[in-house]
């Protein structure tokens, strides 16, 4: 399940228009049966403009996007995953883990960072890790990504 799929083209004019924010909030209704969170919302306006500006920036256009995707079996939801061919004509995904953070900082702990949320510094999973474990997932469960070309 997502919340949102297509071409990278449409994406990126869903986003610069705002109108992105609202389309993922009706998938989430329709899928969930409740309004997602006001921080949610807000995280989808502000973070998938700037995504939308690295697609342009990268000249992506020929590529799908799947926004909100839940993994297979799991509550879990990355935050986009991005599909193509590279120049050899196989194809790829690329995860990407939008974060809205102010300032992060070095941790203690292995594989996390430190934020400053909620009023108070908090050690979370660091999101590269995030999405490795992520890929790590889809390649046990889904085998579009552990078979084949």
């Amino acid at each position: 399940m997502h919340l949102y799929s297509g071409a990278t083209t449409d994406f990126v004019v869903d986003a610069t228009r705002n109108q992105i924010a609202a389309k993922l909030t009706d998938a989430f209704t329709d899928h969930f049966r409740y309004q997602p969170a006001q921080s949610e919302v807000r995280s989808w306006q502000n973070s998938l403009r700037a995504m939308a500006d690295v697609v342009q920036l990268a000249d992506l256009q020929d590529h799908g996007v799947a926004v909100e995707l839940q993994l297979p079996l799991s509550s879990r939801r990355l935050d986009c995953l991005f599909t193509g061919h590279d120049e050899a004509d196989a194809a790829q995904a690329v995860i990407v883990e939008l974060k809205q953070w102010e300032t992060v900082g070095p941790s203690d702990i292995e594989d996390c960072v430190s934020v400053f949320m909620g009023m108070r510094a908090r050690e979370v999973l660091h999101p590269s890790r995030q999405v490795g474990n992520y890929q790590r997932y889809l390649q046990d469960v889904q085998t579009t990504f552990s078979e084949g070309p």
